[in-house]
C-alpha cells in the first residue's frame, strides 16, 4: 500500500487578475508581476520562508528580460517576494506547456527526497515583450527600408506555419466549423461571467491596486479579457485571422499579462507545519505528436494522463482544456469520446465549466497554474472528486494534470 504521507499535495494557489496586453498590467515589469503570486502566497500559507526548497518558474522566453544585464527572471522575481537569497530556481522556456512542467519538476524534486517543498508557477508579460522600441507595441514600423516587427504578431514559428492554421486545418476535418467554434467562444464567456457573478473566482484571484495614468488609483480583481457583453451575432461579424477558414480574434484567446503560483510539498510536512493540504497531485505527463496536429494533442494527454493515474476518462468530474483556440477543446473532446455522442455530451457539461483562456486571456506561462486552482477550488466547492488540465503549444507538445479533493 502506498504511503500516503509521501504524496505531493497543494497547500495554496494563487493568481493575479489577467490584464489585457497593454492594459492595466502593461507597465508592470514581468519580474514585479512574477513577484506578486510569489510574495502572497508565502503571506496566504504563513509558513517560514526557509521551508521552500526550491521555485520553478514558468517565463516562456526571456525576450522581455534580455537588455544587458536583466537575465535570470526567476531569481530576480524570488528575491523581489522576499525568498532568501540561498532559495534555488530555475526558469522555464516551453511555450503553453512551461509552467505545467514546472509543476511537474516539482512534484518530480519532491518525490525525490531532495526537497520537501516548492512554489511553481510563473508570470508573462506580452506588453513588456517589444519595449526596446517603446512606441511600438501594436504594429511593424519601417525604418528606411527595415521592417521592424511585433514579436507577438503574427505567432508565426520559424520554418513552420502558423499554430492557428495547423488548427484550423485538423479543426475541418473533424467537421468543426466557424459556427460551432464561435459557439464555444460566446460559452466561455458566458461561464466566465456566471462563474464570477457567483463569487467562484474570490479564491484563486489576488486583487491588485493599481494607478492609472491620472494617478487615480483602482482595484483590479477580474480578467480583463472577459466580455460581458459579447454577442454571438458580434462573433459572426469578426474577421478570420492569419489566413484561416474559421478561427477569429473572438474564438481565439487573447495575449494578456499575469502571472500564477502554486505551493506544492509531501503531506507530511503539511501535517508537520500545521497547513491543511487542498488537492493531491495525482499524475502528470508530458507528450507530443505529428507537429501539424496540434489541435489533437490535449485529447491524447487527457487519454495518457488517466492511464498514469489508474482512471478511466469516465472517472473525472471536471476537466479543462486550454482555449488557445476554440478548436482545441471541440477536436480534444471528440478525440476522448471517439464515436459516442453521448460521451461526448457528457465531457462537454463538465469541460471548462468556469470558461478558459478565450475569457481570462491566456498569459501563457501562468496559465496552467490557473487551470489547476481553477479546477482544485471547484472540486472543493463540489465536496472532492477527480479533475483533468492540460494545454499544448504551438508545435503540438502538451502537458496534463490529474488532480483529487478528497
Amino acid at each position: 500500500m502506498a504511503n500516503k504521507n509521501k504524496d505531493i499535495v497543494i497547500v495554496g494557489a494563487l493568481r493575479t487578475p489577467f490584464g489585457r496586453t497593454c492594459g492595466s498590467l502593461g507597465d508592470v515589469d514581468s519580474r514585479d508581476l512574477g513577484a506578486i503570486p510569489l510574495r502572497e502566497i508565502l503571506k496566504q500559507i504563513n509558513i517560514p520562508v526557509k521551508n521552500i526548497g526550491e521555485v520553478f518558474w514558468s517565463v516562456n522566453d526571456s525576450r522581455t528580460c534580455e537588455r544587458s544585464f536583466y537575465m535570470d527572471p526567476t531569481r530576480q522575481s524570488l528575491i523581489k517576494a522576499g525568498l532568501p537569497h540561498d532559495t534555488p530556481s530555475i526558469s522555464l522556456g516551453m511555450s503553453g506547456t512551461a509552467a505545467m512542467q514546472a509543476v511537474k519538476l516539482a512534484a518530480m524534486t519532491i518525490k525525490s527526497g531532495e526537497i520537501d517543498c516548492a512554489i511553481a508557477g510563473g508570470a508573462t508579460s506580452f506588453s513588456s515583450y517589444n519595449r526596446l522600441i517603446e512606441e511600438i507595441r501594436h504594429s511593424s514600423l519601417d525604418a528606411e527600408g527595415t521592417i521592424i516587427q511585433v514579436p507577438t504578431a503574427p505567432l508565426y514559428l520559424h520554418d513552420f506555419d502558423s499554430a492557428a492554421k495547423y488548427c484550423d486545418r485538423v479543426a475541418f476535418e473533424y467537421g468543426i466549423d466557424r459556427v460551432e467554434q464561435d459557439e464555444w467562444a460566446y460559452r466561455s464567456h458566458t461561464n466566465y461571467i456566471n462563474a464570477w457573478n457567483s463569487g467562484k473566482f474570490r479564491e484563486e484571484i489576488f486583487p491588485l491596486t493599481l494607478s492609472k495614468k491620472d494617478g487615480e488609483a483602482f482595484c483590479l480583481d477580474i480578467d480583463e479579457p472577459h466580455q460581458p457583453n459579447l454577442t454571438p451575432d458580434a462573433l459572426s461579424k469578426l474577421n478570420t485571422i492569419h489566413g484561416t477558414r474559421a478561427i477569429t480574434e473572438g474564438n481565439a484567446a487573447a495575449m494578456a499579462d499575469g502571472a500564477s503560483a502554486i505551493l506544492l510539498m509531501t503531506r507530511e510536512k503539511a501535517i508537520e507545519t500545521g497547513v491543511q493540504p487542498l488537492a493531491t497531485i495525482v499524475a502528470n505527463i508530458s507528450m507530443s505528436i505529428d507537429s501539424r496536429r496540434i489541435a489533437e494533442t490535449p485529447g491524447f494527454a487527457i487519454q495518457l494522463v488517466c492511464k498514469k493515474a489508474g482512471l478511466f476518462t469516465d472517472d473525472l468530474d471536471l476537466v479543462e482544456i486550454n482555449e488557445d483556440f476554440a478548436c482545441i477543446p471541440l477536436v480534444s473532446l471528440r478525440i476522448i469520446a471517439g464515436d459516442d455522442n453521448k460521451k461526448l455530451q457528457g465531457l462537454e457539461d463538465k469541460t471548462n465549466i468556469n470558461g478558459s483562456s478565450i475569457a481570462t486571456g491566456n498569459p501563457t506561462t501562468a496559465t496552467a497554474v490557473r487551470i489547476i486552482m481553477n479546477l482544485m477550488y471547484e472540486l472543493r466547492r463540489r465536496g472532492g472528486g477527480y479533475a483533468a488540465g492540460t494545454l499544448c503549444n504551438g508545435l503540438a507538445q502538451a502537458d496534463a494534470c490529474v488532480i483529487k479533493v478528497e
